[in-house]
């Protein structure tokens, strides 16, 4: 079959195509009772369990106190009847390691006793510890590839769900996992514990503001994901998708995103229902997801939640990640999560809105009507400010990856360079803060549309500024640095981790104050000052693409580590080490693995990028055009024969063949580098992998690329841009 056929009728089967489109009842099914029908959480806790043991484990999860191993047996077998009466067969602990993704192992309640009599079994032991074999998970040479015990442990604080399937459901328990020697195998464990820490230095503060009722300060996170859908048939003919995520190839469409029409616009019905489908099952699981709508790239999307605790948020975001992966092709889609899949286009985020707030209830980042009064904000914002200006580089190496660096610095992310936002009215209290107090608040006022029926619109004190990796935006922080693919749990445990020892160092500093008897006030006053002298180089409100303000961030010393190579040292620098060491967040072996695993990640992710490219280009390309080459030569020869002026073609036909030597050359340069073996370390090898196999990469496609725009379109392999993009 020629790779005409083979494109010819995939569009021909999406032209044909008739999605079952399914309409979910509400009347049925209210929206109030579909939500978090299929979770064991606190209302059915309530409800199923001894008192003693629902207010021990209530505890636990509210106020962080340990958990009472005795309870684990009437928590098990609760949980195993709850899972039963929802059709559940089998459980599994879900754990996040340092593939990024989610494991499970599934294990059936189904026992045996001597008789052969079946029964259904489940636990205290079985919920509080797994054992899934660890030898072939990353672990930056923690464990050797024979040792291969580990272990994962119920997080109580994020609750069990039923998960459906067509046939049967499992019940899915939250977990850590570690090895055998007690390393930390995943990235849950680090967020629980820079969640503990950050409360324990928050709540320092909050006693000396008088607050005595908050016992718990939590970080709240509400992570907005951007993704994109293409129809599956192009999906499956593109083997760069497939292995990749991205497209290793493709000529720009005619027309991208220039017309601004996608964004925002209504959404194609087959996308609503897919959508519709996708929320009614995060509902089910308790996932508060709130906003839905078209993005700025033809065919990418975005779904946001409500925030949430950072430990769920996290579980919560792997989770839709996994439910909007495996509707798609339900809908006859494929979704597609990674960072840059279209070149040229706009790519995709995650922007992580990041907040701190009281088991009380209250928003420790709300600055209020008055945010030049409130003493207890102003010292909060500043230590995360603090924290920023202390740790950029953190920030950065958090969110590098090979798949980010396609994103991070172009015209739909923020650069490199971590800055802060603040917006005129908090810039304004800074700027009278550094002049000796603040005595105002800007007000933002309303805004007059002048046409009589409408109501006038209050305006925001301060806009917002999509340039900026890290953005004040109202009541939290948005790091809107954070890639697509990658999970919410490492930027989450770094910025909680950085900005607690800002807060343990604020704390200090008045409670030495407080020990002298100096006046609180005053000595908020001074605090806020040297912060504000130490960490403004960091602030910025402009335009983060200009080329002024990289020369700019320059100046002020501000780092701008652009690509993931120049970020992964930052990982094992002493000053990291300290850190995490200090609060117990980290061991340093357990940082050392994962500046390896990064590394080794980043190899891994070049390589295999490396090696679909040449299949694509050696099977499918090439092939492609030395045909279409053949039919040109064949054209010119008989137009010469029949005595016709065929100098044009000739012309052309010169130019396809220096194209297609070109493009073999490239091909043997990308081999080359692909089969390099270099010497030294991890990150040598990482060097390596950009600066030869990723720009031999590059190389190809633009080659290929032109190669596209000279092959006749029924010759052509590959599903265009244009087809996939806009063929929905």
């Amino acid at each position: 079959m020629s790779s005409h056929n083979i494109r010819s009728q995939a569009i021909q089967a999406i032209a044909n195509s008739k999605h079952v489109l399914e309409r979910l009842d509400f009347h049925e099914t209210p929206l109030k009772e579909l939500f978090g029908c299929n979770v064991f959480n606190e209302e059915v806790q309530r409800e199923r369990l001894p008192k003693p043991i629902f207010k021990a484990l209530q505890k636990t999860i509210k106020q962080g106190i340990s958990l009472d191993p005795t309870i684990a047996d009437s928590v098990a077998s609760a949980m195993k009847d709850w899972a039963i009466e929802k059709g559940a067969t089998h459980y599994t602990h879900i754990f996040q390691p340092m593939t990024g993704l989610t494991a499970e192992k599934h294990d059936s309640f189904l026992n045996v006793d001597s008789s052969g009599k079946a029964m259904v079994e489940f636990s205290g032991k079985e919920l509080v510890k797994g054992e899934p074999d660890a030898s072939s998970f990353p672990s930056g040479g923690i464990r050797a590839t024979f040792e291969a015990r580990g272990y994962t442990g119920w997080d109580p604080t994020s609750p069990a769900y039923i998960l459906e399937s067509p046939n049967g459901a499992t019940l899915v328990i939250p977990t850590v996992f570690l090895s055998w020697t007690g390393d930390i195998l995943d990235k849950k464990a680090p967020l629980l514990k820079s969640m503990e820490v950050l409360s324990t230095q928050a709540l320092r503060i909050l006693k000396l503001f008088g607050n005595k009722d908050a016992k718990k300060v939590f970080t709240t996170v509400g992570p907005e994901q951007e993704y994109f859908l293409i129809d599956r048939s192009f999906y499956l003919a593109r083997p760069d998708l497939l292995h990749t995520g991205r497209t290793l190839v493709g000529a720009a469409s005619p027309k991208g995103q220039e017309m601004e029409d996608q964004y925002f616009g209504h959404i194609p019905e087959r996308v609503i229902a897919y959508m519709a489908d996708c929320e009614a099952q995060l509902f089910k699981l308790g996932v508060p997801v709130k906003t839905r709508h078209n993005e700025v790239a033809p065919s990418q999307y975005e779904i946001a939640p409500i925030f949430e605790d950072s430990n769920l948020a996290t579980d919560h975001q792997n989770l839709l990640m996994e439910i909007l992966r495996k509707t798609a092709s339900k809908y006859g889609m494929a979704c597609l999560f990674h960072e840059k899949p279209f070149a040229g286009i706009n790519g995709s985020g995650k922007h992580n809105n990041w907040s701190m707030s009281t088991d009380t209830g209250e928003n420790l980042l709300n600055p209020g009507d008055t945010p030049h009064e409130n003493a207890q904000f102003l010292i909060f914002c500043a230590g995360v400010i603090r924290a920023v200006a202390k740790y950029p580089e953190l920030l950065r190496v958090v969110v590098s990856g090979a798949a980010n660096d396609h994103r991070l610095g172009a015209n739909e992310a923020p650069p490199a360079i971590i800055s802060i936002f603040l917006g005129d009215q908090l810039q304004d209290i800074i700027d009278q803060l550094e002049k000796g107090g603040a005595k105002s608040t800007k007000q933002g006022g309303e805004m007059e549309i002048g046409v009589t029926v409408l109501p006038k619109l209050p305006r925001d004190a301060g806009d917002r500024n999509r340039t900026s990796p890290f953005a004040f935006t109202g009541n939290k922080f948005e790091f809107r640095a954070v890639g697509s693919s990658q999970s919410v749990s490492g930027p989450n445990s770094v910025l909680n981790t950085i900005v607690a020892e800002s807060l343990d160092f604020i704390a200090t500093e008045l409670e030495k104050s407080a020990k002298a008897g100096k006046d609180f006030h005053k000595s908020i006053q001074e605090v806020l000052l040297g912060i504000i002298k130490e960490s403004k180089k960091v602030l910025f409100n402009g335009d983060g693409y200009s080329e002024e303000w990289h020369k700019e961030a320059e100046k002020r010393g501000l780092p701008n580590l652009r690509t993931t190579i120049e970020a992964l040292p930052v990982i094992i620098r002493k000053d990291s080490i300290d850190l995490f060491t200090k609060y117990k967040v980290y061991t340093e072996k357990e940082l050392q693995s994962r500046y390896v695993i990064l590394c080794e990640s980043y190899v891994k992710t070049i390589k295999i990028e490396g090696r679909t490219a040449l299949l694509m280009a050696k099977g499918m390309i090439l092939p492609a055009a030395i045909r279409y080459q053949g039919e040109i030569a064949t054209s010119v020869n008989a137009t010469k024969a029949a005595g016709v002026d065929n100098s044009a073609q000739l012309e052309f036909l010169k130019t396809l063949t220096a194209t297609i030597t070109d493009f073999q050359k490239a091909i043997v340069h990308l081999e080359k580098a692909v089969g390099d073996h270099p010497e030294g370390d991890d990150l040598a090898h990482a060097t390596h992998a950009r600066d030869h196999v990723l720009a031999n990469i590059v190389k190809l496609r633009i080659v290929s690329d032109k190669l596209e725009t000279m092959v006749a379109d029924d010759h052509w392999p590959l599903p265009t841009y244009r087809e996939m993009l806009f063929i929905k």
